[in-house]
């Protein structure tokens, strides 16, 4: 395991309940892993005249303890396993006194700035890898998400399936230039941003009405868990909507399915499954949501939708 990045978040990073947002997780990562790529024997992979790069198709987040503003945080990462023009990257957040913060594990793919192609590792790259390759702590492993489920082909993930689902319209916009990386693409944490920055136009009044449930408590939300396929990365002008659909409940945890999709022609951006509860923000407790509720949010984002 390595340092790949510390620093700390600001009052800027953080969402209405005072944490770190999840987009500003996934940005902490891409730094990271940018970091990491001299260890791997690419040094110009993040730059806008590379021939080659990494880019993120599978990933799991696991939001573990709350980042605060000013707290001081340190990445560390490694190689879990790597095959001929890929791996899977382990990273993850500590704050000053050790305790784990947050983690990911990122399957990335080695492929032409060009064409967005894969291609094997450089030899540069195999000989590196051995050295840079360890084990995740047990703390850090997948709770409520299976990794190793393959997930829907890319062929069925289409709006043809959302419109037979009835999944509801949560979110709808355009990529603006600032959002793209060095070589043209939407960063990959602006498109789980943009999923947050949506979801409340289906479920903030649900939620809202969950806390009342439970004594009027002042309400807010939280992820614990995440797992993000990406499919293909806009660039500057394309358009994306977002679909929500239920995922089922389990205690006091709900989860949905979200299908970031293109409309230009029915095909994905990304496809997101995350484990999230409702929050009493004085407590920072989990509120469960009774039985009749969790019914109500299956009839506002309809079930159906998979990852």
């Amino acid at each position: 395991m390595i340092t790949l990045w510390r620093g700390s978040c600001n009052q800027w990073d953080c969402d209405e309940m005072g944490h770190m947002n999840v987009r500003v997780y996934v940005e902490k990562q891409v730094e990271g892993l940018a970091a990491f790529a001299p260890s791997l024997g690419m040094p110009h992979a993040f730059r806008a005249n590379s021939p080659s790069t990494i880019i993120p198709v599978d990933q799991h987040i696991r939001f573990v303890r709350e980042v605060l503003p000013g707290r001081p945080l340190t990445m560390n990462g490694c190689v879990l396993e790597a095959g001929e023009d890929d791996a899977l990257i382990y990273q993850e957040l500590r704050h000053g006194d050790g305790s784990l913060a947050a983690c990911m594990r990122t399957r990335v793919l080695h492929v032409d700035t060009t064409m967005r192609k894969p291609f094997p590792w450089s030899s540069r790259t195999r000989q590196a890898i051995p050295d840079v390759t360890d084990t995740a702590p047990e703390e850090s492993a997948p709770r409520s998400i299976d990794m190793s489920a393959p997930g829907l082909p890319h062929s069925e993930i289409t709006l043809d399936r959302v419109k037979q689902v009835g999944a509801p319209l949560a979110g709808r916009g355009a990529v603006p230039p600032q959002h793209l990386d060095v070589h043209g693409h939407m960063y990959p944490y602006w498109m789980l941003g943009r999923t947050s920055d949506s979801v409340p136009n289906i479920l903030y009044n649900w939620r809202k009405k969950v806390a009342e449930s439970a004594g009027d408590l002042r309400m807010g939300a939280a992820v614990l868990e995440y797992r993000l396929r990406y499919h293909d990365m806009p660039v500057a002008g394309d358009l994306y909507e977002l679909y929500t659909s239920f995922g089922g409940a389990q205690g006091k945890t709900h989860n949905l399915i979200h299908w970031m999709m293109n409309p230009a022609n029915g095909k994905p951006w990304a496809t997101m499954q995350a484990t999230a509860i409702t929050l009493d923000l004085d407590a920072r407790k989990a509120i469960p949501a009774p039985p009749d509720m969790i019914r109500g949010l299956s009839e506002m984002a309809a079930p159906g939708l998979e990852i």
